[in-house]
């Protein structure tokens, strides 16, 4: 890990002033709205909703694609969803939007450290990881996507640095995304009082279900790093 963390500061050097000016502003921008930014309430998003009429639909998926590229908690907007949206319309909205904002992530992020990772992917360090993802990654990204632990953007921009194709990357993060993000649109009244007990058993089920996968997807065979 050293010898890779020295090479990447090697490559890093390399670049023209613009790149760098462009991935710096990228991550100062990052840590900017990870800080400073607040995720509307759920009260704030009705008066929103009932001030900006049938276009607020259009708007609040906008922004919660636009939100989600940052490392934010995506939970209040997809309890916000069934609460504004009701639970069908809901779920649509926020599965939606939580999948294109997955896809605009790894390609945002591949675009802006594609060329300077994909030289590196051979490394001892990470060509094993990476050769799995890009054989079978939509195991590993389905699974991930069931654990709440595991955080949505995090896993985005960990991706981005992979050869896992975008196609997989975006199917899986529906496939996976879509039964936690029923639950929590489904129980969004939990934001009105205590967690109801179902939430915790539900989420604690898919995380289950998630670390089942990770585990047959370590097991199965994957083809030789050379």
């Amino acid at each position: 890990m050293v010898g890779l963390f020295r090479d990447a500061v090697a490559g890093i050097a390399e670049w023209s002033w613009p790149r760098r000016l462009a991935v710096a502003a990228a991550l100062l921008s990052c840590i900017a709205v990870t800080v400073l930014v607040e995720i509307p309430s759920v009260a704030t998003l009705q008066d929103w909703a009932g001030a900006a009429g049938n276009p607020f639909v259009v708007l609040f998926w906008v922004g919660y694609v636009a939100l989600t590229q940052f490392p934010v908690p995506r939970t209040i907007l997809t309890l916000a969803s069934g609460v504004l949206f009701g639970p069908w319309q809901g779920a649509l909205i926020a599965l939606t939007a939580t999948t294109a904002s997955a896809a605009l992530s790894l390609l945002v992020v591949r675009g802006l450290l594609g060329d300077w990772m994909s030289t590196r992917l051979t490394h001892p360090a990470v060509a094993g990881v990476n050769t799995r993802l890009e054989e079978r990654g939509w195991l590993a990204v389905t699974s991930l996507r069931m654990i709440a632990g595991v955080p949505f953007s995090v896993l985005n921009y960990a991706a981005a640095l992979t050869s896992v194709p975008l196609g997989m990357f975006t199917l899986a993060t529906f496939v996976g995304s879509a039964p936690g993000t029923a639950v929590t649109v489904l129980l969004g009244d939990t934001l009105a009082g205590d967690t109801d007990p179902v939430v915790i058993g539900l989420t604690v089920l898919l995380a289950a279900v998630g670390v089942v996968g990770l585990a047959v997807d370590q097991r199965l065979p994957v083809k030789s790093v050379t």
